[in-house]
């Protein structure tokens, strides 16, 4: 869930600014709406809760501020306006309205079809939208894209848990044992070796990478591709969880990231089970 915030095509103040009190849920969903202003009183506490997208309408020159990702600080009611105190988060650049208004317009679920669009309207609405799925997808903020293999613009799956660990027949029961985990919580598992959808192997981790809601690493006998995985899935911000049937098989550099440990036989990859599906719900409450 999000604010949109739109204003004129002179931008926003530095901290504080107002938007009138008509203008507010316009391009909003029916359930929003009756959601956050039952009997059209605007629940100000709760929408204050949402990350704020302050976005200024498309100027015909171009000449406009870029979009901004901040927080609303103090929202108040005086008169026919509502009294906006914000501000933006340093750490998440600008968003052009080229990709707000244009390439991305769906994924932040922004109507450009009405006979107003919403990028020439001055408005406050509410978007039954993950604001930072959507920008990691889009990519914004992020650094030089990889050389050796591409990040496909795919949605993520939420309902995916992507699991990496070696190409080893051994491995088979701890696979086993992680896909009745997952399927216990209505999800599914892949590895990147069930897939062939690429030329290169590396593509297809990628691949299975960029769309999973979490990653599962099996870091047991210190295997190079498995931490090569790990470190991409790190990088990109997955959710990880780490598994290990040895402590010696955590190398420093990520013995400080809580991990679970499991020992290869029926006792072992029943616990496993428990630990893998009892971390993942953790994961899904965030």
């Amino acid at each position: 869930m999000f604010n949109l915030l739109v204003t004129s095509s002179t931008g926003w103040g530095t901290s504080r600014d107002s938007i009138g009190k008509g203008r507010v849920l316009e391009y909003t969903a029916k359930h929003l709406e009756t959601k956050f202003a039952p009997g059209g009183t605007l629940d100000i506490a709760t929408v204050m809760q949402f990350p704020t997208v302050f976005a200024c309408e498309n100027s015909y020159d171009r000449n406009h501020q870029h979009a901004r990702v901040g927080t609303l600080t103090h929202v108040q009611l005086i008169g026919t306006e509502y009294r906006l105190e914000y501000a933006f988060d340093s750490e998440i650049p600008p968003i052009p309205n080229e990709v707000l208004y244009g390439s991305a317009a769906s994924d932040f679920d922004i109507n450009t079809t009405a006979s107003i669009p919403e990028s020439s309207r001055n408005h406050w609405s509410i978007k039954d939208v993950d604001l930072f799925k959507v920008l990691l997808r889009q990519q914004v903020g992020r650094g030089p894209r990889p050389k050796v293999f591409d990040f496909p613009n795919f949605a993520i799956d939420d309902k995916l848990v992507a699991v990496m660990m070696p190409f080893d027949a051994s491995f088979r029961p701890v696979y086993d044992a992680l896909q009745k985990a997952i399927g216990s919580l209505g999800m599914t598992c892949q590895k990147a070796d069930d897939i062939w959808e690429n030329d290169h192997v590396v593509q297809d981790v990628a691949l299975l990478l960029s769309k999973a809601s979490v990653v599962v690493c099996d870091l047991s006998g210190r295997n190079a591709n498995v931490f090569y995985e790990t470190g991409i899935a790190h990088a990109l911000g997955k959710d990880v969880i780490l598994i290990a049937q040895s402590q010696t098989d955590i190398p420093f550099d990520v013995a400080a990231i809580r991990h679970i440990k499991y020992l290869p036989n029926g006792e072992g990859l029943s616990k496993l089970n428990e630990d893998v599906q009892r971390r993942i719900v953790t994961l899904k409450r965030k």
